[in-house]
């Protein structure tokens, strides 16, 4: 990797473009799931994503050791799980609410690294944390009770923040496109079962299955291997921080193709947000400590093209 173009800064990049897919899914995935149940959408997706990545990725499968399978299969578990909840959890409660709770894993996350690995964070991240929370707030959050769907959704929340924790810690690139393949497969079986009791609901006209077809391919399969890759090259908090651009960016798309107004909790939310990614980027990297987290093992630097 270049020195004039260091891999962290590539792996924000990257993970910047894929909170940029995922908020343009929000709208929809809305209209989808009026019609086709939340787990069958999701069987479907990501069984689309796995077999389209197990082609195009076949030799970086199969060069995976059994512990990076079983690495693979773990974290699809959680991955599946949290989508499941977080889905669940918005048939009980406000999609305002849902968006806000779901984002606490911008919390949960450092807390997971340090109590589990004992991570230490510069002060910078702590306070790109709490910046990143008001921004959720301020964007999504018009009132809270506390009830079964805040309940499933902090769950959801909870397991994406493992997730995210362990592919910092266990994805490396010369892994990455194996692994996230693995945990596609793992994810569509994980909703199949979900999906089994009701049967198989298939999108029913050519601009459902386009719709689908894009959240399959850009936002499932491309947007799985680019969060490993990038998590391979960057610290597990800072890439939480970096993945709260999703709202603003769902916000965006919602008021460029969806029909919304721009508000003032939109600009203030998003600025909050932006002003988190400036500290943890920017800032974060002339502490001593930030530095020390921003240099990878050299393994990582030998990725497969």
């Amino acid at each position: 990797m270049s020195t004039r173009f260091p891999a962290g800064r590539l792996a924000t990049l990257l993970l910047v473009s894929v909170t940029a897919v995922w908020g343009s899914t929000f709208f929809l995935i809305r209209d989808l799931v009026a019609t086709v149940p939340s787990a069958d959408f999701l069987a479907v997706r990501f069984a689309i994503a796995a077999v389209v990545m197990a082609v195009v990725f076949r030799r970086q499968l199969l060069a995976l050791t059994r512990r990076e399978v079983m690495i693979g299969v773990v974290l699809g578990v959680l991955y599946g799980l949290a989508q499941l909840l977080q889905t669940i959890g918005l048939e009980h409660t406000d999609a305002s609410v849902s968006g806000f709770v779901t984002g606490t894993y911008v919390v949960l996350t450092p807390i997971f690294a340090a109590v589990l690995f004992r991570d230490r964070l510069p002060w910078t991240t702590w306070v790109a944390v709490l910046l990143a929370t008001a921004g959720l707030a301020v964007l999504s959050l018009r009132g809270l009770s506390v009830g079964f769907g805040e309940a499933l959704t902090l769950g959801s929340a909870a397991l994406y923040a493992l997730h995210i924790v362990g592919l910092g810690r266990w994805s490396t690139a010369g892994s990455a496109t194996g692994l996230a393949t693995v945990q596609a497969f793992v994810i569509a079986v994980v909703a199949g079962i979900a999906a089994v009791p009701g049967g198989l609901t298939l999108p029913a006209d050519g601009g459902q299955w386009a719709s689908l077809l894009y959240m399959a391919i850009v936002a499932g399969a491309v947007a799985l291997w680019a969060q490993t890759w990038a998590q391979a090259h960057l610290p597990a908090t800072r890439a939480a921080i970096v993945m709260t651009m999703e709202p603003v960016f769902a916000a965006f798309f919602a008021v460029l193709f969806g029909g919304e107004s721009l508000t003032a909790r939109m600009l203030v939310g998003g600025a909050l947000v932006l002003t988190a990614m400036y500290v943890v980027e920017l800032l974060g990297r002339r502490s001593p400590e930030a530095s020390a987290e921003e240099d990878p093992p050299a393994e990582l630097l030998h990725h497969e093209v």
